[in-house]
């Protein structure tokens, strides 16, 4: 691939990931927009036409791996993985 055709395609690249960035604000604004109307009417679940909207409270136990290492480290050692990924950036 010629250079040209690599920055035509990192140019297009970096368009979509701001129009996706712009969708995701918008999308996590209209999130809020409904949240709050369901906090102000004390709602948790709401019939809209075809739609069931949630928004319930969940209780999950997370396991706290750092406070683990820090107070068991040898444990720790013994148990923990190492993998290996590749990471695509674009700077």
């Amino acid at each position: 691939m010629s250079e040209r055709m690599l920055l035509n395609r990192i140019k297009k690249l970096k368009e979509l990931e701001a129009q996706q960035k712009a969708i995701e604000k918008q999308m996590e604004e209209l999130k809020e927009d409904i949240k709050a109307d369901m906090l102000e009417r004390d709602l948790e679940e709401q019939q809209a036409g075809d739609f069931i909207v949630r928004w319930t409270k969940v209780l999950t136990g997370r396991f706290d791996s750092k406070a683990f290492q820090k107070e068991h480290e040898s444990l720790y050692n013994q148990y923990v993985r190492k993998t290996e990924s590749r990471r695509f950036s674009i700077a």
